[in-house]
């Protein structure tokens, strides 16, 4: 009997379909609901600050004076609360996955935003 299992076993190997995905080959698909990495648009951020207060795991952090948005990769928990707040809709979701971390240091993502025109001096003229 112990013979009979063995060889089932052998021959299902030998003949049936690999056990595992041939990632480099075959390319794995992303499903409708497949939740992959937020995406960010400083041109239309006005850093109001609700992503950051409606984010449960506490991964953005909002710097309204120094016109700054910074997301921690690490703690992003992906659950699209802070798209769903969002009311310019600078944010938005991408359903590829995030790449890979080979440095601590690399873990958060900072944007700065531009600085309005009317609040900068202009540079001075000179007339001849």
């Amino acid at each position: 009997m112990g013979i009979n299992v063995i060889g089932k076993t052998i021959m299902g190997s030998l003949f049936g379909k690999p056990a595992t995905a041939m990632y480099p080959v075959i390319k794995n698909e992303f499903y409708p609901n497949t939740r992959g990495r937020i995406l960010y648009s400083a041109d239309d951020c006005n850093f109001c600050g609700l992503c950051e207060k409606r984010c449960p795991s506490q991964a953005i952090v909002v710097d309204r004076a120094a016109k700054m948005w910074q997301i921690d990769r690490t703690r992003c928990i992906a659950c699209n609360f802070c798209i769903s707040v969002c009311n310019k809709k600078s944010l938005s979701y991408s359903r590829e996955y995030e790449t890979p971390l080979t440095d601590k240091t690399e873990r958060f993502w900072s944007f700065q935003g531009q600085t309005d025109p009317e609040q900068t001096d202009p540079e001075p003229t000179e007339t001849a």
